[in-house]
């Protein structure tokens, strides 16, 4: 992929999720139980009634924080760590360098061994947050199997289930994964189970990068159409009830 094709990509999703993160309504359709995966969970008294699947733990926020901010900066800062990611923007933004046997343009060059690029190697607490807020967003799905009249379905389910699972698949291609399941082990037949963890997750680990760019569309599809539908500017296309 081309750095100009790379900085398009991450600069559109860059400016889409800060929109919407500001953005402040439009994020929850009642009749369904439709939340967008840009606002979960919303626990604030600042959300609109009803979208607080897991309560009200936090009082109302003033009106320059955005409601976002409980979930965004941390899946953010879970992208921006991520090793594909890494690669990516240092390659494409950075240039540093802008290939493999491409020398470093720069005479003095330390890596991540220090601030502010020492930071990355968060990364894998950052992975530990991503999967609370998959579980999240997996009872958020489930939940908007609803309807006025009890239980039902629509074209905003399959694409809330869809992109719930493919943030799995990519959360679980994670680089930190693979090593929280078979790092550390000297032999692989005294640990039959992790092995085999070891192995699914080392095949879609394969295709990390793919998952990455997959996810940035469906996070952005899933926030488009339930904020089209919230709007009222379409209605939900209803399968059951």
């Amino acid at each position: 992929m081309s750095p100009l094709i790379t900085d398009l990509g991450l600069g559109a999703f860059l400016l889409y999720g800060f929109i919407r993160g500001i953005w402040g309504s439009a994020y929850w359709v009642p009749e369904y139980h439709y939340l967008t995966p840009f606002y979960s969970p919303c626990i604030s008294a600042s959300c609109v009634p009803g979208s607080s699947h897991l309560g009200v733990w936090l009082g109302h926020f003033p009106p320059w924080v955005p409601l976002g901010m409980l979930v965004l900066p941390f899946l953010l800062a879970f992208r921006i760590t991520c090793y594909y990611y890494r690669k990516a923007y240092y390659r494409s933004v950075w240039q540093s360098p802008v290939s493999c046997a491409v020398p470093e343009p720069r005479a003095h060059y330390s890596g991540e061994t220090r601030l502010p690029l020492i930071i990355q190697n968060s990364h894998r607490y950052f992975f530990y947050v991503a999967m609370v807020v998959s579980v999240i967003n997996t009872y958020d799905a489930i939940m908007a199997f609803h309807s006025p009249s009890g239980f039902g379905f629509g074209l905003g389910n399959v694409i809330l289930v869809v992109n719930v699972v493919l943030l799995w698949v990519y959360t679980l291609s994670c680089h930190s994964c693979r090593h929280l399941i078979g790092g550390r082990l000297k032999h692989f037949g005294e640990h039959p189970i992790r092995y085999w963890l070891w192995t699914q997750v080392s095949r879609i680990n394969a295709r990390h990068m793919t998952w990455a760019w997959i996810t940035l569309g469906t996070l952005v599809l899933t926030d488009f159409y339930i904020m089209l539908v919230a709007s009222g500017t379409i209605h939900d296309l209803r399968f059951v009830g």
